[in-house]
């Protein structure tokens, strides 16, 4: 780990401060990593596009809008390589949350997100998107004959 001295005006400070007490952060290193973490993985994503990332994707819709849970649905059946897990939440008798779980090129799961997210009747739709390293290893537990393969997921930075 290297140490690094930054100068910043008054304000800035004030509102860091602010920052790291409404985040709960313990001290500024951290706050400042993370917030170095977000930027950079960022810039990464804009800069690969068709590397590979490991994503969150975030909506809430009324389940009584037009045949929209089965387009939902479809969709995430359409694109099942991505999709590793959905949690479905009834948030009301009318309204429901989907976070679903992606991995994969950059490019796929943002075009996936947005044609999500523009459904009509999708309602605050967010994407995270962190870039990792993916790779699928074949190989064998114990002394089974049976070799199966893992994907492992391996978030940058």
């Amino acid at each position: 780990m290297q140490r690094m001295t930054i100068t910043l005006d008054d304000d800035l400070v004030n509102d860091f401060e602010k920052f790291l007490s409404d985040n709960g952060y313990q001290n500024r290193s951290e706050a400042i990593r993370d917030l170095l973490r977000e930027r950079i993985d960022g810039q990464r994503l804009k800069e690969n596009p068709s590397g590979n990332c490991l994503a969150n994707l975030t909506y809430v819709f009324n389940h009584h809008e037009r045949n929209l849970a089965n387009r939902l649905t479809e969709s995430q059946h359409a694109h099942h390589d991505l999709n590793i897990a959905t949690l479905h939440v009834h948030l009301d008798h009318d309204n429901c949350m989907e976070s679903v779980v992606l991995r994969g090129p950059i490019e796929r799961v943002q075009a996936f997100a947005n044609a999500t997210i523009a459904q009509p009747g999708v309602r605050h739709g967010n994407l995270y998107m962190v870039p990792a390293k993916i790779a699928a290893q074949t190989h064998q537990h114990g002394s089974g004959p049976q070799p199966h393969r893992h994907v492992h997921v391996q978030p940058n930075s």
